[in-house]
């Protein structure tokens, strides 16, 4: 294993996930078709998926976090933007927290702050 390396999020209206994404990370897709939307997010890819079916409720068994400097501030930005709260920022041990929503088509977002926490290359 290489380590992670795409994190993908089904949605039903891939224009509006597409402007939703943008706005909520900051930053412009790289790749941008009908079957697929890319974002480079610090080197690692977030992947919308054209989702057919509407999901009535999505499963919270894959949660992937994404490193912040601010999780409160983050936490809030993303409500802000139409998220829904799914767990509020935590301590989970020393200077760690984290925190997740529900993006508007119900994918589970984790943020991560994690000050000590440094890439490594195999």
């Amino acid at each position: 294993m290489l380590g992670l390396r795409t994190t993908i999020y089904k949605v039903t209206d891939l224009e509006k996930a597409k402007q939703w994404y943008a706005n909520a990370f900051d930053t412009k897709q790289y790749f941008d078709e009908p079957f697929y939307v890319g974002f480079n997010i610090g080197g690692y890819e977030l992947g919308l998926l054209p989702e057919e079916d509407v999901v009535e409720n999505k499963t919270d068994n894959v949660l992937s976090y994404w490193g912040v400097n601010d999780i409160h501030k983050t936490y809030e930005r993303l409500l802000s933007l139409g998220a829904v709260e799914h767990e509020k920022p935590t301590n989970v041990g020393g200077e760690l927290m984290v925190a997740s929503v529900k993006d508007p088509w119900s994918n589970l977002i984790g943020i991560i702050y994690n000050p000590q926490f440094k890439l490594t290359e195999k």
